[in-house]
């Protein structure tokens, strides 16, 4: 269980909740540009957290190393937590209950087995600030294109459980960046009404193919995906495609921030979901089953 923050609770300012009509949910993705100082990002985070939740947002979702992405592979290392406890998780803990929201931390670097990696962590809390689910990065990536090499597994400890989540809002499925492009790993999720992706892609594989994943995702298993990535350059050198999105299960991109920090907002509406799924019953069209 996650360790209660000492820090000074925070009073969410005034929300438009009682806006939203019945049935809808109003879910936000935030974009950063994290660096290396996990307190520095943490602030950041908290502020568009709190912008989310002022435009009466019910689940926000981190992208992929909100808390650091740092000069080198190792320095996430160096910050791993344990599950339960932490600064880290304390923070996403506390922001959950001060705005009662669901909030699903993109990737927090939690301990693994060997000393010298990680697990790349989606972590989930509730609105009373309990963390209620655990993805851990299955699919690790691997490029050498160009000038451009990355190589994950040296490390990161890969999961291999698949994630999801029965909430009040909905089914939600846990992924994290480069498991974008197994759809494998989805089909294995069953019939959800939310995907989740936090990223960090990189700008050169961001162009060529991260939108087309997105809303191939959303298409093919007609349901919303949340996307929220980095977008800028980091102290590292890297750069990060940024373009987070919000995708309804026809493959519309209703909301999309090209870079930078911010927020992406839009609605989930059940009712237009479930027509879809009338109108064109896909996922009980399968015939082909996973071996």
């Amino acid at each position: 269980m996650p360790i209660k923050s000492r820090a000074k609770t925070i009073k969410p300012a005034k929300s438009h909740k009682a806006d939203i009509a019945p049935g809808i949910v109003k879910i936000a993705g935030i974009q950063m540009a994290s660096g290396p100082s996990v307190s520095a990002n943490l602030s950041e985070a908290e502020r568009l957290i709190e912008i989310a939740a002022n435009q009466g947002a019910q689940l926000i979702a981190l992208p992929e190393y909100f808390a650091i992405m740092g000069v080198k592979d190792t320095d996430k290392v160096k910050v791993r937590e344990k599950e339960g406890s932490g600064q880290i998780q304390r923070f996403l803990s506390k922001m959950a209950k001060a705005h009662q929201v669901w909030l699903i931390g993109g990737s927090v670097p939690l301990e693994s087995d060997s000393p010298n990696k990680v697990r790349n962590t989606c972590l989930v809390y509730d609105p009373t600030g309990k963390q209620v689910a655990r993805y851990d990065k299955i699919h690790l990536f691997n490029l050498n294109l160009g000038n451009e090499h990355y190589h994950e597994d040296d490390t990161i400890e890969p999961g291999d459980k698949v994630v999801v989540l029965d909430t009040p809002l909905g089914r939600i499925g846990l992924s994290i960046c480069y498991d974008l492009r197994f759809p494998e790993l989805y089909r294995a999720m069953g019939e959800v009404d939310l995907i989740v992706v936090p990223a960090a892609f990189t700008d050169t594989t961001g162009k060529a193919h991260w939108e087309t994943l997105v809303r191939a995702r959303a298409i093919e298993n007609l349901c919303y995906v949340l996307a929220p990535a980095q977008g800028g350059y980091h102290l590292s050198g890297r750069e990060t495609h940024g373009n987070s999105m919000i995708v309804d299960p026809w493959g519309v991109v209703l909301d999309r921030l090209p870079r930078g920090s911010g927020v992406v907002i839009a609605n989930m509406n059940p009712a237009y979901q479930a027509s879809l799924r009338n109108s064109l019953p896909a996922l009980k069209h399968r015939t082909l089953k996973q071996c």
